[in-house]
C-alpha cells in the first residue's frame, strides 16, 4: 500500500508499526528507508477521522439514504452544527 501512495507522491502520516522497525532494522541498508513521520499532520488526519466517526452516529449521514446532494450536504450540515453545539471544549480526548 504504501508503495502505492509513494509512486503517487502522496506522504505518509502513518506511524510505522514496531515489528516493521525491528524487520527494517534487521535488514540493515537492505531494508531501506523509512517512510517519513509528520506528527503534527497524524493529529490533524486523526481529528478529522474522530470527527467522520462522530458524524456516522448519525444514520442519515452513515447510509446516505438521500436522493439529492443538496439533500446530503444540508443534513451534513445539521449534524455539524449540533456536533459543534454540544462539543464540550473541556474533554480533549
Amino acid at each position: 500500500m504504501s508503495y502505492a501512495c509513494r509512486g503517487r507522491r502522496i506522504g505518509c502520516t502513518i506511524p510505522q508499526r514496531s515489528d516493521q522497525r525491528a524487520w527494517r532494522s534487521r535488514r540493515g541498508s537492505y531494508g531501506g528507508r523509512p517512510p517519513a513521520f509528520d506528527r503534527q499532520a497524524y493529529k490533524r488526519r486523526n481529528q478529522v477521522e474522530r470527527c467522520i466517526g462522530r458524524l456516522k452516529h448519525y444514520r442519515a449521514s452513515a447510509t446516505r439514504s438521500d436522493k439529492l446532494v443538496r439533500h446530503y450536504r444540508a443534513g451534513a450540515a445539521l449534524i455539524s452544527a449540533l456536533l459543534w453545539l454540544d462539543h464540550d471544549p473541556s474533554n480533549t480526548a
